[in-house]
């Protein structure tokens, strides 16, 4: 949004005169940070992290569980990169085996997760949406039987948080890790971390000063302590202040609360659902698990993919292509003339 580029440009101008950067300047707008994502997930503030990425957040959390050979890490089909290489390195380091869930279209897909956890499942790591199709996991039912066999449930919300409703007292995740520049509507290299019980005196990646007791006494920093700050301070990045990234971040949370989720994606359904029915009916498919802010559309097998794409880029239409689907990714700053755009190249491509 501009007003977020605007915050980050203002924030950037602080450094012109660092006489005027003050020690609490460090740790107000972050905890502003904090209490917003906290507010956003109801959850409790101390137990969210500010972190550059969810590779870092997924980092955090694999650094700080007990697996061992003989342990199974479920893992699901195709689902972004930065919740797997975590697992795949854990794997190769305790001997634990990794079970990847591959989908079925003639089954649930969360139905096959839930059977696929047993009693020698350590750990469940996956997406609350699927990045590349959008189907939508019942996040309750798996969260149930995880924890029913004592393994630790870790999601990465990036494609999810902040386009629709989320409650950690419902899904109750061990720990949840969302981008910050997909739905939140912030910057790059900005990412939040909750951080369940199970982990709140964990060992962090790095050990910034900013998370120590005392750290914003300035004139007392070498007075050195093996104490952290409270909460999931800890596992903040190293100079997570970042003024310019963070009040970026903080502008997008702000316009998200007051959006509110549940109206985003409510928004999104009145834009999509004749489309759905109308592309349906000329060969697309569409999964019904899919949410509507994020879906995927699957080619009728006798069109080119890629001359399809070329088809939606000469009409200025912005998806991706993710496998052997189109994924859709509409927001508040669309509107109905963009989807009939992208419905008339569509419906032209299989005339």
């Amino acid at each position: 949004m501009k007003n977020v580029e605007a915050a980050g440009i203002e924030a950037l101008q602080i450094k012109r005169d660092p006489s005027q950067v003050t020690p609490n300047m460090f740790f107000e707008d972050i905890n502003l940070a904090r209490r917003l994502f906290a507010k956003l997930i109801n959850c409790p503030q101390d137990q969210v992290a500010l972190i550059p990425s969810t590779s870092y957040g997924i980092a955090t959390i694999a650094r700080n569980l007990s697996i061992e050979s003989g342990d199974n890490i479920v893992l699901i089909q195709d689902q972004f990169p930065s919740n797997v290489y975590a697992w795949r390195r854990l794997s190769k380091t305790t001997g634990a085996t990794i079970h990847t869930v591959v989908r079925d279209h003639k089954r649930d897909w969360s139905q096959k997760i839930i059977e696929s956890i047993n009693q020698k499942t350590a750990v469940v790591a996956m997406e609350t949406v699927h990045w590349a199709n959008g189907y939508a996991f019942d996040l309750m039912e798996i969260s149930k039987r995880t924890h029913d066999v004592g393994a630790h449930l870790i999601l990465d919300g990036t494609q999810s948080i902040g386009a629709v409703h989320f409650d950690i007292h419902s899904v109750k995740p061990d720990a949840l890790v969302c981008a910050g520049y997909k739905w939140l509507l912030g910057p790059y290299g900005t990412a939040l971390l909750y951080v369940g019980e199970r982990y709140m005196d964990g060992i962090p990646l790095e050990e910034t000063w900013a998370a120590r007791q005392g750290s914003d006494k300035f004139d007392q920093l070498v007075n050195y302590t093996d104490e952290y700050r409270s909460g999931a301070t800890r596992f903040d990045r190293g100079q997570s202040c970042a003024f310019a990234q963070t009040a970026m971040m903080i502008k997008g949370l702000k316009q998200i609360l007051e959006w509110d989720p549940a109206q985003i994606q409510s928004y999104c359904s009145e834009l999509i659902t004749d489309f759905l029915s109308i592309i349906q009916d000329h060969g697309y498919d569409v999964d019904d698990a899919c949410l509507s802010h994020l879906f995927g559309l699957a080619i009728p097998d006798h069109l080119d993919r890629m001359q399809l794409s070329d088809q939606l880029k000469e009409a200025n239409i912005s998806v991706s292509l993710r496998g052997g689907s189109i994924r859709v990714s509409p927001n508040v700053y669309n509107r109905k003339a963009d989807i009939h755009a992208l419905q008339d190249v569509l419906l032209s491509a299989v005339k």
